[in-house]
């Protein structure tokens, strides 16, 4: 698999990542399966991927200790990137920014990986009770300390009808500004901040072709500063892969369940879509979901799109658009598609 860079470290990674987060949390439990998701995470590193992305909310805790399985027999083959930041209660998830707890958080994700390193420190979520340069600098101290490599910022945008909103309590001149540019100016000025105490080497946040919003200021924010831009979502929360049946239900505790791109109506309306991936696919010999892997891949250098799945299939698909190259017709027609609705418009 063609190698990226992210960051100032130069830190190599297999241009294709691998989500671990559906594996043990928030799609479709009766599906989740810890053996299959080994074969999963197994057969990306077999295909090149590096890059296991992860989280100590995920489970909570349980997605780090199946990661840390597979990091026991092959932590020279993977990249591994965890997240603080985020405590999961019984019905609520709160953001913890203490630097206390950001220090036990790591040498807890340490012991259920089974690593002496973690890759890439990510700040899952800002605490808006802490000072994010407290929080900054407390993870800093992990580089110093030989317990990580790197740190990363996980930046999701609020949902365009917020932004709308805000546009219009400010008038004209903020209404003029596309709601792209006006999503991450938050996550800009934070970024700004943190970049002052520490380098951040990487971003995260969400880009796909039915969410580009962070082509207009966030992923060239990163761009111009050497930092890598790690694109969750890419594939639409399974939307664009084309495997989704308008109306087909989700499990209760799937997040689709309650997301509002996932309305029947919203799916029948965005199907144009998928139709239109799906042509472009056909040209290549592809699958839906692998042209939209490499529109993302397609968006710079420094991008690397991380795809989540539990299943080894998905896994291997996901690892083969690695070597999808779009042509500039294809691109066009892409960029022609019409834009996701909402059931918010």
């Amino acid at each position: 698999m063609e190698r990226r860079t992210i960051g100032a470290k130069a830190l190599s990674v297999g241009a294709i990542g691998l989500g671990c987060m559906p594996m043990s949390w928030a799609y479709t439990t009766s599906q989740q399966s810890g053996e299959s998701s080994l074969r999963a995470v197994h057969t990306a590193l077999d295909r090149g991927t590096t890059l296991l992305d992860t989280a100590d909310m995920y489970g909570p805790f349980t997605n780090e200790l199946l990661v840390g399985r597979v990091l026991k027999e092959r932590r020279a083959d993977a990249f591994v990137s965890t997240k603080c930041g985020l405590l999961v209660g019984e019905q609520h998830i709160v953001a913890n920014g203490r630097p206390g707890y950001v220090k036990r958080a790591c040498d807890a994700s340490l012991r259920r990986l089974q690593t002496d390193v973690i890759d890439l420190y990510q700040l899952h979520r800002p605490d808006p009770e802490v000072p994010v340069e407290e929080t900054w600098g407390a993870m800093a101290e992990l580089v110093t300390a030989g317990k990580v490599r790197a740190l990363g910022w996980c930046a999701f945008q609020k949902e365009a009808r917020h932004v709308r909103r805000r546009a219009a309590a400010h008038g004209r001149d903020e209404a003029r500004r596309s709601p792209g540019a006006r999503m991450h100016e938050t996550t800009i000025r934070q970024l700004t901040r943190v970049q002052q105490v520490f380098p951040v080497s990487s971003v995260e946040a969400e880009l796909s072709v039915w969410s580009p919003e962070a082509l207009e200021s966030l992923l060239p924010w990163c761009e111009s500063r050497g930092i890598g831009f790690l694109a969750a979502m890419p594939l639409g929360n399974g939307f664009l892969t084309g495997t989704l049946t308008p109306g087909q239900g989700f499990e209760p505790d799937d997040v689709r369940a309650r997301h509002p791109r996932f309305t029947a109506d919203m799916m029948a309306a965005n199907q144009p879509i998928v139709a239109g991936l799906r042509r472009v696919a056909r040209r290549h010999g592809a699958t839906p979901a692998q042209v939209a892997l490499a529109w993302v891949l397609a968006q710079g250098r420094h991008v690397v799109p991380v795809p989540g799945t539990k299943k080894e299939r998905w896994a291997f698909e996901n690892a083969s658009a690695a070597a999808l190259r779009l042509s500039g017709e294809d691109l066009a027609e892409i960029a022609d598609l019409p834009p996701v609705q909402r059931s918010w418009d």
